[in-house]
């Protein structure tokens, strides 16, 4: 499996990703984790992306990509990946394609975990977080009138809000996930690989339902294509047959003789209605010379041998 999950933040990408690891023995690849590894690490990816993070600037995508290919190429990688995080663009999503293909390992499928977005604020703005441990919980999922405190570490220390999880700045969030990575919905639904679930409710459901959609017929399906393509791209094309193009020749042949000869019975056609108006037209003519008084009427030419027959009727002249 090489999935991607989408979702806008407090859509629970996170939380599903450790339990799909778990599931199916394949890694979470999450370009934060990646970012903070290659600084810890020194590499020669990770001074670049220090640089620009220093300079209080994006990291960009040529750099993000070429940590991923990184660690797509590490062992446990081989039976599959889930990406968390990454694409957020129509940009990110088309360079991560061809990054891929041309590693022989296309996207399986694209998971959208659908949430409201009253739901998502009020997710991340109950979120407190423990200085210590870093771990997350949620005000409106902990016991009426419990203490505000991290049970897990010693002394139980209280929690805190980051400054990013308050609702006028996931407000912001949203809206930017809105114009940018909500897109990648149609764009990975034209590829057929987009599967949707229902993200709110129990943790425990929404895994049930995530792992059912990718373990689903449809999603068999949408691995079987990716296979296909990969090896389809594989083989050599196909040389065509050598009476494919006498064929194509005999069937043009015949249609241009069709053609013409439609042609030649339109055109006959319109001869024979020609002849009919012209003689239709004549006979008309004709019923008006008859009928029309005799004053209006011209005189018929005269001809020799009616001038002949005039003459010999005619009586002789007294001299």
């Amino acid at each position: 499996m090489r999935i991607v999950l989408l979702g806008a933040p407090g859509s629970g990408k996170g939380t599903q990703s450790q339990r799909l690891v778990q599931r199916f023995g394949i890694p979470q690849i999450s370009t934060g984790d990646l970012l903070r590894s290659a600084v810890a690490r020194g590499t020669p990816l990770g001074i670049k992306a220090r640089a620009v993070m220093e300079a209080g600037k994006l990291v960009d995508d040529a750099t993000v990509l070429g940590m991923i290919e990184e660690r797509l190429a590490e062992p446990d990688v081989a039976r599959g990946f889930i990406l968390d995080g990454f694409p957020r663009n129509i940009a990110q999503a088309e360079a991560l394609d061809r990054m891929l293909t041309a590693l022989g390992k296309p996207l399986t499928a694209v998971v959208q975990m659908d949430v409201p977005y009253a739901e998502l604020t009020r997710r991340i703005a109950g979120r407190r977080s423990c200085q210590n441990c870093g771990r997350v919980y949620n005000i409106y999922s902990m016991p009426v009138g419990a203490a505000l405190v991290c049970p897990n570490c010693p002394g139980n220390p209280p929690l805190f809000q980051r400054p990013d999880d308050n609702e006028a700045t996931v407000v912001e969030r949203l809206k930017v996930y809105e114009a940018q990575t909500r897109p990648l919905v149609g764009y990975y639904g034209g590829q057929g690989l987009l599967q949707s679930i229902d993200a709110q409710g129990d943790v425990d459901a929404i895994t049930a339902l995530l792992v059912g959609v990718l373990s689903s017929p449809a999603g068999e399906k949408a691995r079987s294509v990716a296979g296909a393509t990969k090896r389809a791209k594989s083989r050599p094309a196909a040389k065509k047959k050598p009476g494919a193009k006498a064929g194509k020749s005999a069937r043009s042949k015949v249609a241009g003789k069709a053609k013409a000869k439609a042609k030649t019975k339109a055109k006959t056609k319109a001869k024979a209605k020609t002849k009919a108006k012209t003689k239709a037209k004549a006979k008309a003519k004709s019923r008006a010379r008859n009928t029309a008084p005799k004053s209006a009427r011209k005189a018929a030419p005269v001809t020799r041998r009616a001038a002949a027959r005039k003459k010999k009727k005619a009586p002789a002249r007294k001299k």
